[in-house]
């Protein structure tokens, strides 16, 4: 998958003036629209749309929620962390991450609904393009075609589904290929 430039500005833009992203993709937005890749009553997960690595997803509540700790109650951070967790191990079963990286981003300038940045670090990524330059949009960002964008999303669909009646430990047998096989954009 090739790396494209992102023009910053416009994107600055976009996250400070425009609607919230992800209450504008909860509305079915045309201009916000994504691969979601689960969802429940409470939250919703999706591929980002500016991804920096193959398969990163976004993970939210579906309240616009704007403070990770304080705007949610204990059970509600830890229903927003259990679907953090299950994502993430889709995230690993699929593309086989050397790391995969947990965050959660934005402000009260721009991307303000809370989410979680879930990206699975690819294999043999020079050290010196690991950790957050991995993940910045300054440094390109891939631009899957949208059938690799929806077969991307069905592995991971398939994987969450499949991983609701499995423990953990059971998940990721690092010797056996995840459903579909590793896309070869991740090697």
């Amino acid at each position: 998958m090739e790396r494209e430039s992102v023009d910053l500005g416009a994107y600055a833009a976009r996250a400070r003036t425009g609607p919230c992203f992800i209450c504008a993709y909860l509305d079915g937005h045309p201009d916000y629209q994504h691969e979601t890749i689960y969802e429940d009553d409470a939250h919703v997960a999706f591929l980002d749309r500016w991804p920096t690595v193959p398969g990163k997803a976004l993970v939210a509540p579906k309240a616009h929620i704007e403070h990770v700790a304080r705007d949610l109650d204990a059970a509600a951070f830890s229903s927003l962390m259990l679907v953090v967790h299950r994502v993430a191990l889709a995230v690993e079963e699929v593309f086989r991450p050397e790391r995969t990286y947990l965050l959660s981003l934005g402000s009260q300038q721009g991307n303000a609904h809370v989410h979680w940045h879930i990206a699975g670090l690819p294999p043999g990524v020079p050290y010196e393009r690991q950790q957050f330059h991995a993940l910045m949009t300054e440094n390109g960002v891939l631009a899957p075609a949208p059938e690799q964008s929806a077969d991307m999303a069905k592995r991971l669909r398939t994987s969450i589904a499949a991983g609701r009646d499995r423990p953990c430990d059971q998940r990721l047998e690092r010797d056996e290929p995840g459903p579909g096989g590793v896309p070869p954009a991740a090697g």
